[in-house]
């Protein structure tokens, strides 16, 4: 989504004062009731109330749910009734509205198909770095501090659909309109109190209700969550202080009593007071059992350190890739307590690498390795909009952006190698 470009505000005046003479609210026909229904969460109630007010005052028709929700129908009933009786339709986005009121349009998008597909959306960001549902992607957008905010408004509401572009949400659609967004990432069911040597783990009970039309097999999702949950069940043991300390203590004692034992049966049952070579030997052992322990558990708690853990993670993130990338998703790592998603096709790239490797190696098995060791960080650069390299000017194949095996051969290019991973540095493919 890219911001609307800025237009010419009405001189100086307030924004309940806007002059109307170029913004004329539109005749209202058949079965419309509304000029605009504004949909928000209650959370962002007093924002909107403002806006709601500088709205009528400008003599538009506004519907909002507090007011004009029938009591005794159901929420999704009254959406769907407010949405056919307005012209248009403004969503108030911010965190708490995505989290809420849009997963719940998004839910039951068939029963609003119809009507959505006829009327504008207009988008409000609230507060920048909102994470913009999947479909509303491709939708110019309002920001809500910007000093022209309403005069801009007062522009698209006042203009009739038949002169507005298309510019409404449509159904899901194949990756043209999507590729290469970000949605909203996964935080860790323990990401409260979770420590840095701790792994993040991730709800694997319900598919999120922003991928639910996106992905067809949720199997597939639940299968890729349980690989990365396994970091956490398998890479981190010995994580609790306390846990560390009786495991030395008891490990010393043992190997001590292992060694005193042996001692003692070879010594032909001489007393360790009477035996001066066996009781010199214990001695030892002790001493040398003792550094021995400490070693192996700084061995442990260094293993368990933050960038293990999230190195870690990102392997099984590859892995977990090898599964969604199928369905038009990847997955990446920088922490150990997020996960972000990006929607994106990897069908040209996959192709690339079949005739690109078809006489030398297992193509498939080279684009699996690929996927491994390096669709995490691929898929961190696309949400976050930024790769640590200059773009190429090549196209590849996802349009503006920089695409899997462009990615991957910048990344053999500058020596990142991975150990295990094989592939040829001639993947220098566009």
């Amino acid at each position: 989504m890219e911001p609307m470009s800025s237009q010419e505000t009405a001189d100086s005046q307030p924004h309940s004062a806007v002059s109307l003479s170029p913004n004329v609210p539109p005749a209202l026909r058949g079965a419309e009731s509304y000029h605009v229904f504004i949909s928000y969460s209650s959370s962002d109630h007093q924002w909107t109330h403002s806006i709601i007010s500088q709205l009528e005052s400008c003599g538009l028709y506004v519907c909002y749910h507090e007011r004009d929700f029938t009591p005794g129908r159901t929420v999704l009933e009254n959406m769907s009734q407010c949405i056919q009786e307005s012209q248009k339709v403004l969503l108030v986005l911010s965190p708490e509205f995505v989290r809420s009121r849009w997963c719940l349009l998004e839910a039951n998008m068939s029963l609003f198909r119809d009507c959505l597909e006829r009327k504008p959306i207009i988008p409000v960001l609230l507060q920048p770095g909102v994470s913009v549902p999947l479909h509303l992607c491709h939708l110019t957008y309002l920001e809500a501090n910007d000093p022209d905010l309403m005069s801009k408004l007062l522009k698209v509401l006042c203009t009739p659909n038949q002169q507005l572009q298309s510019s409404t949400v449509m159904p899901f659609q194949p990756p043209s309109i999507y590729n290469g967004k970000a949605l909203q990432p996964l935080i860790a069911a323990n990401d409260e109190g979770l420590n840095k040597w701790d792994c993040g783990q991730f709800s694997d009970m319900e598919v999120p209700d922003q991928l639910r039309l996106i992905i067809e097999d949720q199997e597939k999702y639940r299968e890729a969550l349980r690989i990365i949950n396994s970091v956490s069940q398998n890479k981190v043991w010995l994580r609790p202080l306390w846990l560390r300390a009786v495991m030395y203590i008891i490990g010393v004692l043992v190997f001590t009593g292992l060694i005193a034992n042996f001692v003692y049966m070879i010594g032909n049952n001489c007393f360790l007071n009477q035996d001066p070579d066996a009781f010199c030997f214990v001695s030892i052992s002790s001493f040398i059992s003792v550094p021995l322990g400490l070693i192996i558990q700084l061995g442990l708690w260094k293993k368990d350190d933050e960038k293990y853990i999230v190195r870690e993670l990102q392997k099984a993130v590859g892995q977990a890739n090898t599964i969604l990338c199928e369905e038009k998703l990847l997955m990446g790592c920088r922490s150990n307590s997020k996960i972000y998603l990006v929607y994106v096709s990897l069908d040209g790239c996959k192709d690339e690498f079949a005739e690109t490797f078809s006489e030398q190696v297992d193509a498939e098995d080279m684009f699996h390795r690929a996927m491994t060791f390096f669709s995490s960080g691929y898929a961190c650069c696309l949400a976050k909009r930024h790769f640590p390299f200059p773009q190429s000017s090549s196209t590849g194949h996802l349009e503006g952006g920089v695409c899997f095996c462009q990615y991957v051969s910048q990344q053999l290019s500058r020596g990142e190698w991975t150990q295990g991973v094989r592939i040829h540095k001639d993947i220098n493919m566009h």
